[in-house]
């Protein structure tokens, strides 16, 4: 597939056919690519959980949502035969920068604060949460990026014995379509033009506020 095919088709899936799982070998290819995603000073981190028999999907979801029966959100996501959950490292670039070619030893909270407004650990994490999604469209498939709960994040460290320094970013679930696989009524709102969202040498518009 052109790759201007693959970003026309990029949208979230929400159902998938539980009767189909992803093969074995897209799946090493989601994970492959989402290696090649950049990093600030190639610090690397990043992490993933992959769950996909039953047991495992069903524990992530348990750990991630409340009691009670499901919504038809909820319902149509549990379907997904893969889920994989991209974590952040922020240990790992407080170590890379601290390195000689970088030199920024100082771990007060202040200074790493200064040096990093953006969290680039977060921000790496998801482009290669991106390629995943991309990925996933190029090989026939569907796929959705959604959060995890901050007041859940404990609970899902404890189902998987996910170390205290790991950060969930989100989660990408992926499979085949199912039939009740619909657009969000969110896309109703129209996709912004460039014109709408791109200044040319110097801030202009409406917006500026």
């Amino acid at each position: 597939m052109e790759f201007a095919e693959v970003l026309r088709r990029r949208r979230m899936v929400r159902d998938y056919d539980p009767d189909q799982p992803v093969p074995p070998e897209v799946r090493e290819r989601l994970l492959a690519h989402a290696l090649r995603a950049p990093s600030a000073g190639f610090s690397q981190g990043w992490a993933f959980l992959v769950l996909e028999s039953a047991a495992e999907r069903d524990a992530f979801w348990s750990a991630t949502t409340t009691a009670g029966a499901p919504d038809a959100w909820l319902t149509r996501m549990r379907r997904a035969p893969l889920l994989v959950v991209p974590f952040s490292d922020r240990s790992a670039y407080l170590e890379r920068y601290a390195e000689p070619d970088k030199g920024w030893t100082d771990r007060d909270p202040a200074a790493v604060a200064a040096r990093w407004p953006v969290p680039y650990w977060d921000v790496d994490t998801g482009m290669a949460s991106l390629l995943m999604l991309l990925t996933a469209v190029d090989e026939g498939l569907g796929a959705c990026f959604f959060g995890v709960p901050g007041d859940r994040v404990g609970a899902l460290r404890a189902a998987f014995g996910v170390p205290e320094r790991f950060s969930p970013v989100g989660c990408v679930s992926v499979g085949y379509p199912g039939d009740a696989d619909r657009r969000s009524p969110s896309l109703r709102r129209g996709r912004r033009g460039v014109d709408e969202v791109v200044h040319r040498g110097r801030w202009s518009g409406t917006d500026a506020h």
